[in-house]
C-alpha cells in the first residue's frame, strides 16, 4: 500500500492522504483526526440534498464488511504513525 500524507494541522484535522490502491488508482481525501490522544481515519463521503431538504451522505469508498474497513483503517492509521515520526510538525510562532 503506497500512502502519501500531507500535513494540514487546522483544528482536529492533522493531515490528508492519498492512497495507491492499484498502479494508477489513487483514492485522494482521506483524513487523519486527532481527538484528544485518539487519531482516527474519515474516509471520503459525498453530500447531496434531497428535494424535501433533507441531506444525504454516500461513502465512496465500501467494504464488503465492516472487520475489512476497521481493518484497513488502523493500516492506514499504522502507516500515518510512521511517516509523522520520521516527519515532525514544524510549530511557526508569530509575534
Amino acid at each position: 500500500m503506497k500512502v502519501r500524507f500531507r500535513d494540514i494541522s487546522r483544528g482536529i484535522v492533522e493531515a490528508r492522504a492519498s492512497l495507491e490502491i492499484v498502479s494508477g488508482i489513487i483514492i485522494n481525501e482521506i483524513t487523519i483526526i486527532k481527538k484528544g490522544d485518539n487519531i482516527e481515519v474519515e474516509l471520503p463521503q459525498k453530500s447531496f440534498r434531497d428535494k424535501d431538504g433533507k441531506i444525504h451522505f454516500v461513502d465512496l469508498v465500501t467494504f464488503e464488511s465492516e472487520q475489512k474497513r476497521i481493518v484497513w483503517c488502523m493500516e492506514v492509521k499504522d502507516e500515518y504513525i510512521k511517516w509523522r515520526e520520521k516527519n515532525k510538525p514544524v510549530l511557526v510562532y508569530k509575534n
